[in-house]
């Protein structure tokens, strides 16, 4: 009856919905550092371990009230417990350990075993709370007995949560735990030098008279504070031999002192590109929206600049050389893979809300195509563009998914016939391409801040700021309006194409914000 009742109840609640939604809703508060609450979350708790920390400070010469006594050792310590409850309850999923014996067993044609399963459960949760995390957890609980008055110094070990929520703190002992061995290496090196040069210190100055060091707790804690380069100077040998020992621990002390600073100063270095990837992966995982460009070169440079100038622009590219030089020019790069899919997990990036298209520039088809499927293989509607570099690739890009294609030589082909055709018109063009004389073109988003007071085209009045007005492209009909007549409608999310002075676009496009305030 109970086996049966412990296997409907596990099918019951793994198949809840609500269930899961709340287990994953705490699993994202404790557990996910990309999760935007958490923060908060974790502000809190410093915010509690600090407040408990300063009542125990202020009750050692001071009466603190009772009610900050009971905030203390009450409620500070029960959000505490609640907190290490839930962590134990989304470490591992008790249901399904249970479900999966139960089917291992259906399939074996036995009766379900509870013994396994309640075996498994213990081991993985047992496991949790050995861990460091917990303990320090589990001991920040303790003062909620305060009526031993010892139990309550266990509120320092709420200071140890911290590595919990700090992020800086998560990442130093990260970076140590990166070189665990040579520190586990070093400490066994610094423990034998403490041991043998305590030994050493206490029978050459334990029955001389006016030594200081007169049991081998005092040689230990000698040794530890002269090793450390510490020197207190409050024990110090008097025998001829006791300060020879000395000499060769203070030597003992700098080598062990310089091993140490040169490891921790190796992780760092080692960790800091990683750490800086870090930093940058959060910013674009800030940014609202941002063209992605996949391969840095010379056409990916001048894209980058033009695009740069009105829109984020975030840059991956798998040669560490061509990031650095990305990097040099003034773009955010990452040293990432365009054509693997862990690029993207890594990035946490939301690709249908914060890309604006995808664009593959780099000098090789075969990239752009894996890059293309990458990218298809998880988002079926995002914009890609790409350079063709052979015409035999055209095929393989358009089946990988690419929505446009640029043909650099086929480019080329048509300057150069319009150069020898049409000289004044092509001046015409390279002048807007390269701003000289500061004339440039533009695209001006329609929203609807400029819709309170803009209808149509007609009462933009651009001709009054020497402001050229192309065409309209517009967004609903998904169409492009070149020289549109007056009564052309604005809506919202329509792009006006102008040409005209910087200076003077940028007057205009004042004009139309600051008018539709009013």
């Amino acid at each position: 009856m109970l086996k049966n009742f412990l296997v409907n109840a596990a099918y019951s609640i793994n198949t809840s919905k609500q269930y899961a939604k709340t287990k994953h809703f705490f699993y994202n508060l404790l557990e996910n550092p990309t999760y935007k609450y958490k923060k908060y979350f974790d502000i809190f708790m410093i915010m509690l371990i600090f407040a408990s920390v300063i009542i125990l400070v202020r009750e050692v010469k001071s009466n603190v009230d009772d009610s900050l006594l009971f905030f203390n050792n009450y409620v500070i310590s029960i959000i505490f417990f609640i907190e290490y409850m839930l962590r134990l309850w989304v470490s591992s999923s008790v249901t399904k350990i249970i479900i999966e014996q139960s089917e291992h067993d259906a399939m074996l044609g036995e009766k379900f075993q509870l013994i396994p399963p309640l075996k498994e459960i213990f081991k993985i949760k047992f496991k949790y709370v050995i861990s460091v995390k917990a303990i320090i957890d589990l001991l920040a609980i303790i003062p909620f007995f305060h009526q031993l008055r010892l139990l309550r110094l266990f509120i320092l070990f709420r200071v140890f949560k911290l590595f919990r929520y700090a992020k800086s703190i998560q990442t130093f002992t990260s970076v140590i735990a990166a070189k665990k061995f040579e520190f586990l290496t070093l400490l066994i090196f610094a423990s034998i030098i403490i041991f043998v040069s305590s030994v050493l210190i206490y029978v050459m100055e334990a029955n001389h008279p006016e030594s200081s060091i007169t049991t081998l707790f005092e040689a230990v804690y000698w040794s530890i504070v002269t090793i450390s380069t510490v020197g207190f100077g409050d024990i110090t040998p008097v025998t001829q031999e006791g300060r020879v020992v000395a000499m060769f621990v203070i030597v003992a002390g700098i080598a062990v002192f310089s091993f140490t600073t040169s490891l921790i100063v190796t992780s760092f270095t080692e960790k800091l590109d990683e750490i800086k990837d870090l930093k940058i992966i959060d910013d674009v995982s800030k940014l609202k929206e941002f063209y992605l460009i996949c391969g840095y070169g010379s056409v990916a440079k001048e894209v980058a600049k033009k695009l740069s100038k009105n829109f984020n622009v975030i840059i991956l590219d798998e040669k560490k050389d061509m990031v650095d030089q990305a990097v040099k020019d003034g773009f955010t790069a990452l040293n990432y893979a365009p054509g693997s899919t862990e690029s993207y997990k890594k990035l946490r990036i939301k690709i249908n809300t914060q890309v604006k298209a995808i664009l593959c520039l780099n000098h090789s088809d075969v990239e752009n195509v894996y890059t293309a499927l990458t990218v298809r293989s998880f988002n079926k509607d995002i914009f890609i563009l790409s350079i063709l570099m052979n015409e035999t690739s055209r095929n393989k890009l358009k089946f990988a998914g690419v929505n446009e294609l640029i043909f650099e030589k086929e480019l080329v082909g048509m300057i150069a016939k319009e150069f020898i055709g049409q000289p004044v018109a092509f001046e015409a063009i390279h002048a807007l391409r390269s701003n000289l004389n500061g004339i440039d073109i533009q695209e001006m988003v329609i929203n609807p801040r400029v819709l309170n007071s803009f209808k149509s085209i007609g009462d933009i009045q651009n001709k009054k700021y020497r402001i050229i007005l192309l065409g309209i492209y517009k967004k609903r009909e998904v169409k492009f309006l070149f020289n549109p007549v007056d009564s052309t409608e604005l809506e919202n999310g329509d792009l006006l194409l102008i040409i005209g002075n910087i200076q003077f676009i940028s007057d205009f496009n004042n004009y139309l914000h600051k008018k539709g305030t009013s």
